[in-house]
């Protein structure tokens, strides 16, 4: 069977830990070529030495995704080092939980700016490529927040589920040019829940994360399945989550 992810050039946003980086070693792994970002440079310089010695062929640069201009030198990164870009996964995000009323208006725009505005931009940064190449797939990693909406998740829900409607239209606006999938993963073994301000939330969420969360591998294993299909072939939403998850 052809192993339809050997030699892609494939660029990854929050790739220092988590699904980011477990997704870059396992495409790695099976022979593509991977460009990483993200704001830690320690961390992915170390990323990437472990990938080269296992045989792999990858590239990173410091990327904030609040800046589009990131963004865009990381695609040109992918082009410079490799050629070409095949795909491109909107992997950055950030959560902060807090109920309405508590008006949390920073929390807010940091994840309107991460997690929203974030991901338009590295749509920004790759259709330029994908319209040039006549192909491409752009994969965002969204969450089942967004399908599940429960108390202090409204704005972090908002912003995954805007995701959700763009990725849908730029889908059926690309009338075959280019692909487009959503990945909402549930509970992760990541360092997501240290990052959220809110301490009641985060213990609860930590707790539950705990007790339930997958390796970060699965939602990189399901990434990969997208990735490998046909060229004819879109995956469009893949839900992924623990088996006990309500």
């Amino acid at each position: 069977m052809k192993n339809e992810i050997q030699h892609k050039v494939i660029a990854i946003t929050g790739a220092s830990s988590g699904i980011g980086k477990a997704t870059a070693e396992l495409l790695a792994g099976q022979g593509a070529k991977v460009v990483l970002g993200a704001r830690r440079t320690d961390r992915l310089l170390k990323i990437i030495d472990a990938i080269e010695q296992n045989g792999g062929e990858a590239a990173c640069l410091e990327v904030d995704v609040t800046r589009r201009e990131d963004l865009a030198k990381l695609t040109t990164l992918a082009i410079e080092r490799f050629g070409r870009l095949d795909v491109m996964i909107n992997n950055a995000g950030i959560s902060q939980l807090y109920k309405m009323e508590e008006l949390d208006v920073d929390g807010w725009e940091q994840m309107i700016d991460v997690n929203l505005k974030g991901t338009l931009y590295g749509i920004a940064a790759a259709l330029p490529i994908f319209k040039e190449q006549g192909s491409g797939h752009i994969i965002n990693v969204i969450s089942t927040a967004g399908i599940s909406i429960v108390p202090t998740m409204g704005v972090y829900a908002g912003t995954k589920n805007a995701v959700r409607t763009i990725g849908e239209a730029l889908r059926q606006e690309s009338r075959g040019r280019w692909r487009v999938t959503g990945i909402s993963p549930g509970y992760v073994a990541t360092e997501f829940a240290s990052h959220i301000k809110n301490e009641e939330v985060r213990n609860t969420i930590q707790q539950n994360a705990d007790q339930m969360a997958i390796p970060a591998d699965a939602i990189a294993r399901a990434i990969a399945y997208a990735i490998e299909q046909p060229d004819n072939v879109d995956v469009g939403d893949i839900v992924i989550r623990p088996s006990v998850q309500s």
